[in-house]
Formats: C-alpha cells, structure tokens, sequence
C-alpha cells in the first residue's frame, strides 16, 4: 500500500503540508472566556500525553522523511511543559533542520526565552487581545497582563524575532482596542496579527454575530492609519498583510471565518496525545500514539500519517449550514 502513496503529505487536492503544528499540553495557566470556562477543562491523563522522546520522534518522522520544513510547538500552554527546551533543543539538530516557532501566551517567557533561543528556537507568536489591566484580568480570569508584556519584551531582547503579537477582538468586549494594539505593536517593533474569533471554545458558545470581522477590523485600522496592500507574495501565510503608513511595518488579518484560506493551506497537525489532525475545525483523527507504542517502525508512522493527510477535506465548512464544531476545544487541538 505504501508503494502507492506520495513520499511526502500531499491531499487529494494536491496541497502539500509542510507546516506542522504540534500541541504539546492541553493545559493552560488561563482562562480566556472565549477558550474555556472558569474551572478549566478536564484534562488528558499523564499516559495518553505523548513523552518527550516520543513528540521528538514523531517530529523527526515528519521533518526527515515527509517533507515538513516548518514546526510550530502550540499548547494549550507550551511554556508549561517541563521538556520543552529540551524538544527544542532536539528538533533544531534535525536534518534538515526544520524552522522552529512557538505560540504562547508570553507568560514565564521573560524567563524562558534565553534558553529557547540557546535551544534553537527562531520566534515567538504571542496572544494579546488588550492592554488594559482590568479587561485582560475579566478576558482571562487571571491579572497577569504585565507577565505577559514582560514576555514580549523578554523574547525580543532574546532574538526570537519577529515577534509577532495574535490578537482576538471581541464585538462590545475589546472591538475598540485595535487602533491601540497596532500603536503598541508599531513602537515596541512586534507584528501585529488580527484573528477572527473561531468557533473553537469548549463552551460552544460561540456566534458569528459577536465575532469581528477582518472588513471590520480594517476599516477600524484605516481610520488611524494609512493601510496599504503588502506587495510581498502571501504564498501558504494565513494572514493577508498590508503596509502601515507606507511601510516597512505591516499588520495582518486572519480571516479564517470570512476569507478562508483553505485552497493554500499547507497545515499538519499533532495532538497532545499523540492524533493528526488535518485542520483545525477537524471532526475526525488518525492514531499515530497506539503505532508508536506498539513499536511501529518509522516507515509505518510516515505511512500513516500520508494515509491521514489524504482524509484532508477541501475547506473547513464553517459557512456551510451543515458545520459542526469540534469536540475539541482549542486548548486540546493546539494553535
């Protein structure tokens, strides 16, 4: 069966992947209202979470014989996995050696980020959706906003540049606040990212109508600032980027919910506990933790995973009637 599938992820649409996003804990250390309730979520067990060894290997599986040219580590919350210098450390002496990214909350990063960079890892992305004190603390449940402003500044004093700052705008929560964050962004020299608010929380409380979208969230920009389009190839990015006041700085717009970007999506992603995951809004899984443990050779973790990736569905289906979230909040799918 092998001899009849390509070396590499490729789909029945002729995509190919080659950005892998691996979760590495379902756990997070907040409770932004729009990922997960108060009490947090019942977690995965300490035996069904992948060991480091065997998230190294299943890295070197898709970077040294599937093609995979970019890893991005994603939680949960990455920084509180106690291996994860060390899993940095691994993959950035793969070769070839993979790009290595990571998304954070920035919390603890002011600390960790030395040793990251040591370790191999090239950049940050980190989640911020206010500067304001109060509304960070209602938004997460936890007044940490200077924890992660220490983080931001941490990675870049570290190298891990650019660091790019993902913020999610909520309709009458913090909708106001995307002149601000792009003026922040603009004098501390980060990126800015604007995501559309996705229907990933684990309260599948999510509506459309509360969600900004990416025409909202430009017009809002335009009003403080002159938007030109970037005229740099977008190629795989998520983000359509533009030009502020002339350049060089840029923001982005991710607008997954409204201008999908599926036809280009060049994505693999691997769970915690050890499933692929063909798209975020996934509904089904494919195994790669019970062939590991049951000794599976390389060669077999490689055939399955390029059995999985032609499962991959055409486009995420979230303006089809027929859509249906997934069981998975975002915390346990992974960034």
């Amino acid at each position: 069966m092998s001899s009849h599938l390509p070396t590499g992820l490729v789909d029945r649409f002729g995509r190919v992947a080659r950005d892998l996003r691996v979760s590495l804990t379902d756990k997070c250390n907040l409770r932004c209202t729009y990922c997960m309730p108060a009490e947090g979520l019942p977690w995965l067990a300490g035996p069904q979470v992948l060991t480091d060894d065997e998230v190294i290997r299943l890295v070197r599986v898709a970077v040294c014989q599937l093609g995979v040219d970019e890893v991005r580590f994603t939680g949960g919350e990455p920084l509180i996995r106690p291996g994860l210098v060390g899993i940095v450390e691994a993959v950035s002496a793969l070769d070839p050696r993979p790009r290595i990214s990571l998304t954070t909350n920035g919390i603890g990063l002011d600390r960790l980020a030395p040793a990251l960079r040591a370790a191999g890892l090239d950049r940050v992305n980190v989640s911020l959706d206010t500067l304001d004190r109060e509304r960070f603390t209602r938004l997460t449940r936890r007044d940490r906003l200077a924890d992660v402003l220490a983080g931001l500044a941490g990675a870049a004093t570290a190298g891990l540049t650019p660091v790019k700052v993902n913020a999610v705008l909520m309709r009458g929560v913090n909708d106001d606040e995307a002149p601000a964050l792009l003026r922040f962004a603009l004098d501390h020299g980060y990126e800015l990212r604007f995501i559309e608010q996705m229907p990933l929380d684990a309260q599948h409380g999510w509506d459309r109508a509360a969600m900004v979208t990416a025409d909202e969230i430009l017009t809002t920009l335009r009003a403080a600032y002159d938007l030109s389009p970037d005229p740099t190839e977008r190629g795989s990015a998520p983000a359509e980027t533009w030009l502020v006041d002339g350049g060089p700085a840029r923001v982005g717009v991710i607008g997954t919910v409204t201008r999908p970007f599926c036809g280009d999506c060049d994505r693999t992603r691997l769970t915690a506990d050890g499933q692929v995951r063909n798209c975020l809004f996934a509904t089904e899984e494919s195994d790669l933790r019970g062939a590991l443990r049951a000794e599976a050779d390389d060669e077999e973790l490689a055939r399955r995973w390029r059995a999985a990736t032609l499962r991959k569905r055409a486009g995420h289906g979230i303006d089809d009637p027929s859509f249906l979230q997934p069981t998975r909040p975002m915390s346990a799918i992974g960034g």
